[in-house]
């Protein structure tokens, strides 16, 4: 799943969950896509506005609210509900992709390629098969493995 910044000609800002780029720009061409607030169909992509910073030593309290480039950030909320939030996002994951295991550089140079089917897919790869990948133009989302019956 992609994730993209969006806003309408309003400049109403919201999010939109596709399967991929080519979804999103499909479903815009027909109109499909429109704002939750205003119900324009005059949609478009906008950069994301959030970053997330933290340094090891820094408190909470002090850690910065803005980058030097004017860019915001995002504080998180703290303790238990930052792992909460990370348990659904991986649980999400889990619901909506396919565990292809080890063979997940060669699935995904394939669905890159054309040659597989286009899904969410979820496994292992070495930081070196990670490293290639992203080389090759194909983005990937390291995350720390986590089993699904540790998720509750």
């Amino acid at each position: 799943m992609i994730i993209y910044d969006l806003a309408c000609d309003n400049e109403h800002r919201f999010e939109g969950w596709f399967r991929s780029a080519d979804d999103f720009a499909a479903q815009q061409e027909r109109q499909l896509v429109s704002c939750p607030h205003c119900d324009s169909s005059d949609v478009r992509r906008v950069p994301s506005a959030v970053s997330i910073s933290t340094h090891p030593s820094a408190p909470a309290e002090k850690q910065p609210t803005q980058r030097s480039g004017g860019t915001g950030t995002a504080l998180l909320p703290a303790g238990t509900e930052v792992m909460a939030m990370y348990r659904q996002f991986v649980q999400a994951m889990f619901d909506s992709s396919e565990d292809v295991g080890s063979a997940f550089a060669d699935t995904a140079r394939k669905i890159h390629n054309q040659e597989a089917p286009e899904r969410p897919i979820r496994g292992h790869a070495t930081d070196e098969e990670c490293d290639a990948l992203r080389d090759e133009g194909i983005p990937v989302l390291r995350l720390p493995s986590v089993k699904k019956e540790d998720l509750n």
